[in-house]
């Protein structure tokens, strides 16, 4: 195992948390609206209210050319993201990913808060919880915030994007995940950056893996050595799971009809399994080594999936 228990039931426990959180959140976010077609026949519809950016995009899910361009945009954004934060490290401009980093928490966070109150609440919880990220680094801050972040991404991608199209990315990131970390490994260079600035996208623990103590000598000296390693879990292994278990929730209420209540309580099946896909790659994983966690991960959702279409 690469981490303690209690490391390794906390990073889970806090994915959980997360994937819990974005779920809910979404339920309570998007509206239901049932019509009558010409035939006669009853249509489930739904809409998403505007956010702290805005309108939110219309696009026809059906349409395999505009999800083609939505998986691709995506997709690119990622890579644009990943090359933007290389060259920072190339050039080591710690500051200008604090005032970036501070965006994204920011925004993100808003537009999650804005779900159960009104904007300018939103905006200023958001704000100062971003602020006391960047400028006082607190774990519980931290995590805390870091299950709340993703949501805010997710509910400006549902809009955009299928259930298909979801695990088309699954797959995509995955592929991507696994030449990152065990080829060319930039995915750790960046992770090592991250926590170096204490900046770091996704869940972030840190504790003491080893003491070693020096007995007393005639002169009263005792000399403490204690090792401190870090626990983390990347911001996209937390996201592109929620994408694609909020895709799932809304294919649910569209073609079968059912509730919010239910379509939620239905989903919990994917959570259930990209959870325990996760805590299966920690307990197997080995200590100071490197792991894609995506591969793992899309392995839970569609296994999840399968399972939940089958029942």
């Amino acid at each position: 195992m690469k981490h303690t228990a209690k490391v390794t039931l906390l990073l889970v426990s806090l994915f959980l948390a997360a994937q819990l959180v974005g779920l809910f959140t979404i339920t309570n976010y998007i509206e239901v609206n049932k019509q009558i077609s010409e035939s006669g026949e009853e249509i489930t519809k739904i809409s998403y209210p505007d956010t702290a950016l805005g309108v939110q995009p219309e696009i026809n899910k059906e349409n395999n050319s505009e999800m083609t361009t939505t998986v691709i945009t995506i997709v690119m954004a990622l890579l644009l993201g990943t090359g933007l934060l290389l060259l920072l490290i190339k050039f080591r401009l710690g500051k200008l990913w604090k005032l970036w980093f501070f965006m994204a928490i920011f925004l993100t966070l808003a537009i999650s808060f804005e779900v159960y109150t009104n904007i300018i609440t939103a905006f200023i919880i958001a704000a100062l919880l971003a602020a006391w990220r960047v400028l006082k680094p607190n774990p519980w801050v931290h995590n805390i915030s870091e299950v709340f972040i993703y949501t805010g991404i997710a509910i400006l991608i549902l809009p955009l994007i299928n259930v298909t199209g979801a695990i088309i990315i699954l797959l995509i990131i995955s592929l991507y995940d696994m030449y990152a970390v065990w080829k060319s490994k930039h995915m750790v260079k960046m992770a090592t950056f991250m926590t170096e600035n204490k900046l770091f996208a996704g869940l972030f623990v840190q504790y003491e893996s080893a003491k070693k103590k020096i007995k007393k000598t005639k002169k009263v000296t005792i000399k403490k050595t204690i090792q401190v390693k870090s626990a983390i879990l990347g911001g996209g292994d937390i996201a592109f799971p929620l994408l694609f278990s909020i895709t799932v929730l809304e294919s649910l209420i569209v073609n079968t009809g059912v509730t919010k209540l239910v379509a939620l309580s239905q989903t919990l099946i994917i959570t259930l399994f990209v959870t325990i896909s996760l805590l299966l790659l920690f307990l197997k994983s080995k200590k100071d080594k490197f792991y894609p966690a995506m591969p793992f991960l899309t392995a839970g959702c569609l296994i999840g999936y399968a399972i939940l279409m089958l029942f």
